[in-house]
């Protein structure tokens, strides 16, 4: 009985050509991001923006909460399938990549519901936190450095509301979190991270084991 199904490029391609739905402006962003950035491959896949905003929008999401932009794709999916009045807080620190996606973000015009933070993820959150926000955030999603994961994790988990979601990007790493041999900085924050959730009762957990691992994590409602 096969368990678990690995996708070869032949089976990927056919999942894009039978499920994946990204328009012209979203592919230009990513075409651009290639052409532009030697670090092209942080991007989120198309796939995995497509799934950002399908949870965005399965929520009825009006608060988003993103620690790592990058160049801005996965805040452009999740930024249109905000609800009405909607915004995505995004949280980075380099200006540059930041601003390869703007003009994408203003195409698709969506520029007004993306509020870009540039400077330490901490910072923002610990500010939002001090300005009352905690318990009002629908959605998060982190996809940033990942010694700093733990931080960013507690501070999300605060924000948002019982009920809220929070996804986890690249929480195998490649597959490094399964292989004792590889000890690293950032190797050993996620494996620490990932062994942390899975007895943390704040949350309902699930870890998807599609692109570099997604952990989706709902804050439960207090007793």
């Amino acid at each position: 009985m096969l368990v678990h199904l690995v996708l070869d490029d032949e089976i990927q391609q056919y999942v894009q050509d039978v499920s994946l739905r990204e328009d012209e402006i979203a592919r230009e962003l990513r075409e651009a991001t290639a052409a532009q950035v030697f670090e092209h491959r942080m991007a989120v896949s198309p796939e995995q923006g497509q799934l950002l905003g399908f949870l965005v929008g399965l929520m009825s999401a009006t608060t988003v909460v993103e620690v790592g932009v990058f160049t801005g794709y996965s805040t452009l999916a999740m930024a249109r399938a905000l609800a009405p009045g909607g915004r995505v807080i995004a949280c980075d620190f380099n200006e540059e990549w930041a601003g390869i996606g703007r003009p994408f973000w203003e195409k698709a015009g969506v520029a007004d519901r993306i509020q870009l933070e540039l400077r330490p993820a901490v910072q923002t959150l610990d500010a939002l936190l001090a300005d009352g926000a905690a318990g009002t955030v629908d959605f998060a999603f982190i996809d940033a450095d990942k010694e700093g994961y733990p931080l960013y994790f507690e501070r999300c988990l605060e924000l948002l509301r019982p009920g809220g979601l929070m996804a986890i990007d690249n929480v195998l790493l490649t597959g490094n979190v399964a292989r004792p041999d590889i000890s690293d900085p950032e190797t050993d924050s996620m494996r620490a991270l990932n062994s942390a959730l899975r007895n943390d009762e704040r949350v309902a957990l699930s870890m998807l084991p599609v692109f570099d691992g997604v952990t989706l994590a709902y804050k439960r409602a207090r007793d």
